[in-house]
């Protein structure tokens, strides 16, 4: 029996134009261009300054120059999928205020959150809705806004993070490439090691929760660090042994953009050269969910047709995963 693919089969980005530099938060926090630099890989990133636009914003400009490189209306789009942990709003979802934006009017649409792992856990979502045959074309977006919830005092955090989105176009593949293997893992963090104390109902919103910053991003960089590592590195060369992927085999690596120290490790496991991984962390930090489609983006020009290709990612909760897939679109 013939099992059907999904494959990506276009991709757009949007970044906001503010650059907020290293040596811009040398000016706010105390800390320095050469400690950023080291520690992280980080020189910039971007930031939405503009307080009218937000996570549905980027996520939506995202979507319209996909649809305009597939050359489709989004009317033809079946469903939507947006990975974030900013969304516009609690409810509704972040994904329903993208569909009435871009007009996809015939689509069906909603939000995941997996934190930074919440794009790869969206796109095997989208291909088992193309595999089962139940939509045909399915859009998947990672966008976040995550200066909106940072604290610019805190220089364990705030030097990490910036704005952006991406999305990739799920279509069923006619020429054999495409998704064709994924492994998500998860292991509640009940420590919250990373994680938005105030907002929810656990702690919902008051002038105490505002006051003592509890709408801000808190992370253990220890504990994430160290598991982050682990967790990406090992769940990379599982998916390689699960498919019998030598090194030589896999022309590209797109990690999570978090920490260059974790994606090093991540590649050395792997068996990987640094020529074979996407990095873009030094210009735009972690965007959480959307720094794996921005790194496709970024390469779309120099990824061929049938390329091996791994893409691996760890995020608060904390979840982790690995997909690997075949390029299907060819640039010729």
């Amino acid at each position: 029996m013939e099992v059907k693919r999904a494959k990506i089969t276009a991709v757009g980005h949007y970044l906001p134009e503010e650059r907020l530099t290293n040596h811009d938060l040398e000016k706010m926090v105390d800390t320095n261009d050469e400690w950023i630099r080291t520690r992280t890989g980080i020189e910039e990133r971007r930031v939405m300054k503009d307080p009218d636009k937000a996570t549905a914003f980027m996520g939506s400009e995202a979507a319209k120059e996909l649809l305009d490189q597939r050359g489709i209306n989004a009317s033809e789009i079946d469903l939507i999928i947006l990975a974030t942990v900013t969304p516009d709003y609690m409810f509704p979802a972040t994904a329903c205020l993208v569909q009435k934006e871009i007009g996809a009017t015939n689509a069906f649409a909603f939000d995941l959150s997996a934190a930074c792992s919440g794009f790869l856990y969206a796109l095997s979502t989208g291909a088992m809705y193309i595999e089962s045959g139940r939509a045909q074309k399915v859009l998947v977006i990672g966008t976040d806004k995550m200066s909106s919830i940072m604290d610019f005092t805190d220089r364990t955090t705030c030097i990490l993070f910036g704005d952006g989105a991406g999305a990739v176009l799920l279509e069923e593949s006619d020429d054999g490439t495409g998704i064709i293997d994924q492994k998500h893992y998860t292991e509640g963090d009940t420590n919250c090691s990373l994680y938005q104390p105030g907002g929810g109902s656990r702690n919902p919103a008051t002038k105490e929760t505002v006051e003592n910053g509890l709408h801000h991003l808190k992370q253990d960089g220890k504990a994430v660090f160290k598991k982050a590592t682990m967790g990406m590195a090992d769940v990379s060369l599982e998916i390689m042994k699960r498919n019998d992927l030598d090194p030589d085999d896999v022309a590209w690596l797109v990690p999570h953009q978090a920490n260059l120290r974790i994606i090093d490790a991540t590649a050395r496991r792997m068996g990987l050269s640094s020529e074979k991984v996407m990095i873009n962390i030094d210009k735009y930090g972690n965007t959480t969910a959307a720094t794996i489609p921005l790194c496709l983006y970024d390469w779309k020009d120099k990824l061929n047709h049938g390329d091996n290709i791994v893409l691996a990612a760890f995020g608060g909760g904390f979840t982790w995963g690995a997909i690997y897939l075949t390029w299907g679109i060819n640039n010729e």
